[in-house]
């Protein structure tokens, strides 16, 4: 990788997913990095090369780069000869379905005194005219010299780290030149186009595209319903329907929908967004609408061929959003636990990562770290997550070992013909 020929000295304030990505990669460019947070014991855990999420590649381009990049509670540390400070801190949703920007503005608290900064640089996923709003705050402290870029962040977890490093584009808004022209530099090395725009369009970018990827999902899900009905392949027809270059094949997978921190948030947020200015996004709102049946659906199928789940235990094969990462953020998997414990259910769990958030619902779940020992028994299964090592089970001895051999395959992960081989009433998301 090759590094910046004018290396900066960059602050990052924010160490979850995106600000530690962030930090990490921007050393690995060559720059002086020091990550601020707030959480004591992470700040801790990260001086001693720990990190407290799962992200493939991340824990090793941290210790790589321990000369360049370290970490502190104190605002005032990361922000001594700084010349640029990136704010990248979580902005979840109110219970009006806003962003909360209360972490945004407190970053911004942090640096009205900062007078010696280049740049402010917003890689946190705000609404439009967030920019304007902190420019106008910069300008009111006499920092109207420092420039202020919205440089939204396109990684997913589980490939963060190459995503930052090998993206697809990155997007720089700023409404002058100099600042556009400082943060394209920093990402010198980066193996990817920068495309300026303006601080609104930088800030709608990112919320568009999550809404597009959401739409594919949920457009998938509604022809696996229309599938399933005339005995069609969802599969085969998304197969075929992505090789067209016009609409490629990603995202195109039926199954139990979206979750994670970034695709409900922002589809939330860009909804309520639109409703502010008076404007209805009808099919946004369908697109959400859609993937919040998928779960009940499929297991609407489940209990038809099981005679309903009451009394039944029920073995889930995945908690986390998705395969490659701990994150439980608004995972399928929380939707359905909740609806088979509603309906009588014994519920049993299986991650190999999952860090559990919501105590409250999977205490009243059975926890297993063997997956076999996870199934043994029960009378359903349920793949939630498109965990690889599910395909290599040996599935002839799990369906001996259960008490009714059903498996609900809700990311379509497994094979039909050798499921049913194996002994099992195999069902899956629009597939015949």
């Amino acid at each position: 990788m090759e590094t910046s020929p004018s290396p900066r000295s960059v602050a990052v304030f924010g160490a979850g997913y995106i600000g530690l990505v962030t930090g990490a990669c921007l050393a690995q460019l060559g720059h002086r990095v020091v990550v601020r947070d707030v959480v004591q014991q992470k700040v801790d855990a990260l001086a001693r090369g720990e990190v407290p999420f799962h992200e493939p590649g991340l824990s090793e381009l941290i210790l790589a780069n321990a000369g360049r990049l370290s970490f502190t509670l104190d605002a005032s540390v990361a922000l001594e000869g700084a010349e640029v400070a990136y704010v990248c801190v979580d902005t979840p949703p109110t219970a009006a379905g806003d962003a909360d920007l209360s972490r945004v503005h407190a970053v911004v608290d942090d640096l009205l005194g900062a007078a010696h900064l280049r740049a402010v640089v917003v890689k946190s996923t705000v609404p439009i005219g967030t920019g304007a709003r902190i420019r106008a705050r910069l300008d009111r402290a006499g920092l109207d010299h420092v420039g202020y870029a919205s440089n939204p962040e396109f990684t997913a977890e589980g490939t963060a780290v190459d995503d930052f490093l090998h993206p697809d584009r990155i997007v720089v808004g700023a409404d002058d030149d100099a600042t556009a022209d400082l943060v394209a530099g920093l990402h010198h090395g980066v193996d990817g186009p920068v495309v300026r725009m303006d601080v609104a369009s930088a800030e709608l970018a990112k919320l568009t595209a999550n809404a597009l990827l959401m739409t594919k999902i949920s457009f998938a899900n509604e022809i696996a319903g229309l599938c399933e009905a005339t005995g069609a392949d969802v599969e085969q027809v998304m197969g075929a329907v992505g090789m067209d270059p016009r609409i490629g094949s990603r995202f195109l997978r039926a199954g139990l929908g979206w979750g994670g921190s970034c695709f409900p948030k922002d589809g939330t947020a860009l909804k309520t967004l639109a409703s502010r200015d008076g404007l209805h996004l009808p099919l946004l709102s369908a697109v959400i609408d859609v993937n919040n049946a998928a779960p009940g659906r499929a297991l609407q199928r489940l209990k038809d061929e099981i005679g309903g789940v009451d009394g039944k235990t029920v073995t889930l094969l995945g908690m986390a959003f998705k395969a490659g990462t701990d994150d439980m953020r608004q995972a399928p998997s929380a939707v359905v636990a909740s609806r088979l414990l509603a309906e009588g259910a014994e519920v049993r769990c299986w991650d190999p990562l999952a860090r559990v958030t919501d105590p409250a619902l999977w205490d009243r779940t059975a926890r297993f770290d063997d997956v076999l020992k996870a199934l043994a028994g029960a009378d359903a299964a349920i793949v939630v997550t498109e965990w690889p090592q599910l395909r290599d089970l040996p599935w002839q001895e799990v369906a001996a070992s259960m008490a009714s051999p059903v498996l609900l395959d809700g990311r379509n992960l497994l094979d039909p013909a050798a499921m049913r081989e194996a002994g099992f009433t195999y069902l899956s998301v629009g597939r015949p």
